[in-house]
């Protein structure tokens, strides 16, 4: 009996001091020490609550990773370091903090959740957030501000991809934002190239910034650099720019964007490879683009592409994540379907 009393104690102790473990890799705190860790370099700040919750407001920054969905363990199994969740009221979010902390990384977790945040007064935005790492474990984040506007944090570079304020009733306050260091921009159209909203993101500052947009709007605005379609750019030991084709092909829709006019661009992270196709259909110059990590294809006829064309694009190029944008009034949902291959993630990219 004494012996099944001592198994039974050591049992308890040794299961005690797991628990522990997790709990010391796991901390609730509140509304300020929340912000003041997740404004720290690569801290990962994950909302685990439902999608439609997410849609009606959210942390700066928070991508979406629904803690009750079928395939949460495995779309977190990759994620290392430091994390900082939240749900609406605290419990869900430490259900994954747990999950986390089991994994190696260090949690912490808001108490009170997103209610406590609001009660506090701070915040929420409906800006959808991607994360994703570099091969070398650096974190890049991205914004889907609208339409062909996007918003890459990357190690402290702030970059922006034909930056817009305001379209069919849908605006940015890109002066609420920290300056750009980086932006390029594909072409002239006013829903791409907008001089007001290039000023408020260099600040005046105009040596700080590195503007780098076709030929036709380096004439526009008065200065930046010019990319031709091929051109290549290294603007850091870490980051490059390929300038590429992108042009209509369609009978009658060729004025809308000529070929060797506009660019899209392959902007590699750290070895992270994106490609911003700009305004294009399906061009033959595609089968030339290859190992993209992350691809946004554009939507919209007679502008761009149709969903056909789209699919057939991505299926040329196979990224490996796939956002369709500037798409307007174009009906988007049936593409995920179509490329089962291809982790397709509708945005608001209207």
């Amino acid at each position: 009996m004494k012996q099944i009393l001592m198994i039974a104690l050591f049992a308890a102790l040794f299961c005690g001091c797991g628990n522990a473990k997790n709990n010391e890799s796991v901390k609730t705190v509140n509304v300020e020490e929340f912000t003041e860790n997740i404004v720290q370099k690569d801290v990962r700040l994950i909302d685990v609550r439902t999608p439609k919750e997410y849609a009606e407001g959210h942390l700066a920054g928070a991508e979406n990773i629904d803690v009750k969905a079928a395939d949460f363990a495995e779309r977190i199994k990759d994620i290392k370091g430091t994390v900082a969740v939240y749900c609406r009221s605290g419990k869900r979010s430490m259900t994954a903090a747990e999950q986390f902390a089991k994994q190696g990384c260090t949690v912490y977790n808001l108490d009170g959740g997103i209610l406590a945040w609001q009660k506090a007064g701070k915040p929420t935005s409906t800006v959808e957030a991607d994360i994703f790492s570099t091969p070398s474990g650096k974190l890049v984040k991205i914004h889907a501000l609208m339409h062909s506007s996007i918003r890459i944090e990357y190690d402290g570079w702030e970059i922006e991809i034909d930056p817009c304020s305001n379209l069919r009733g849908r605006t940015v306050d890109y002066s609420a934002m920290p300056k750009a260091d980086i932006i390029l921009v594909t072409h002239e159209h006013s829903d791409h190239y907008a001089p007001a909203s290039l000023n408020q993101l260099i600040a005046g500052a105009t040596d700080g910034t590195q503007v780098v947009m076709n030929s036709r709007c380096v004439e526009l605005f008065g200065w930046g650099e010019a990319m031709e379609n091929g051109d290549r750019m290294q603007l850091a030991e870490d980051i490059e720019i390929v300038a590429v084709s992108a042009y209509n092909t369609t009978e009658g829709r060729e004025q809308f964007h000529p070929k060797g006019r506009d660019n899209g661009y392959i902007l590699t992270l750290d070895g992270l490879r994106i490609y911003i196709a700009g305004d294009t259909e399906d061009i033959p110059e595609m089968a030339e683009i290859k190992d993209i990590d992350v691809a946004f294809l554009p939507c919209n006829q007679p502008y761009t592409m149709t969903p056909e064309q789209l699919i057939r694009a991505a299926k040329i190029i196979m990224p490996k994540v796939l956002f369709p944008y500037h798409y307007g009034e174009t009906d988007v949902s049936g593409i995920p379907a179509q490329l089962p291959d291809v982790d397709v993630r509708i945005r608001h990219y209207e």
